[in-house]
């Protein structure tokens, strides 16, 4: 019994640490208070992308075409490559809207989770709560949607988000290839489901 608390006493402590410090982040002395993700920020320009989505055994592909409309307003349309709607959405700060969808995935739990994964991907603008360093890559603590997440810069390039819950990777955002404020390869990558979301710029 005494073996049994102390290893639940343990796993609690374990599971408690956080993101940071399980991760060995060092506390930036630079105060930024303004977190910047460039890469849906240009309203003269429609960012296409060749798109892969796979969740459990289904898997769609075609095309992604992301447009920012206004200041903190985007439109993201997803369609097959005969130009087939597969799902339609608005996003408007941290409102969401549903302009169409298909109709075995208009389900409440896949809504919810691919409201989370773009608005991530397209909030332009957000507030510091912490700034790190590890080695020579600077991270910044933010909340989308009330989650927690980090942003990883090389330099001023941001190459990496991730959502944060309890102290675990959630959700991994990679930006690669990235060349005037232009993201050609981007993976959104699920930890605790089978959701993968892939796009390659055209």
């Amino acid at each position: 019994m005494r073996y049994l608390l102390s290893s639940i006493s343990l796993l609690i402590m374990v599971s408690c640490v956080s993101y940071p410090k399980k991760n060995n982040f060092v506390k930036s002395e630079i105060n930024t208070t303004q977190v910047y993700n460039p890469y849906f920020s240009n309203v003269t320009k429609d960012y296409v992308y060749k798109a892969n989505l796979e969740f459990y055994k289904k898997k769609f592909s075609g095309i992604v075409i992301i447009k920012k409309i206004s200041d903190q307003e985007h439109r993201l349309v997803f369609t097959t490559e005969m130009g087939n709607k597969i799902f339609d959405f608005s996003f408007y700060k941290n409102t969401f809207k549903v302009n169409h969808i298909l109709e075995d995935m208009n389900k409440k739990i896949i809504l919810n989770t691919l409201q989370r994964d773009f608005t991530s991907l397209l909030k332009e603008y957000n507030y510091s709560r912490a700034n790190f360093l590890k080695q020579n890559v600077k991270i910044q603590e933010t909340k989308v949607l009330d989650k927690t997440h980090f942003y990883f810069y090389d330099s001023t390039t941001l190459t990496k988000i991730v959502r944060v819950d309890n102290g675990k990777e959630k959700v991994v955002y990679y930006f690669s290839n990235s060349k005037n404020s232009i993201a050609q390869q981007i993976l959104i990558e699920h930890k605790n489901i089978k959701l993968k979301i892939h796009l390659k710029g055209i």
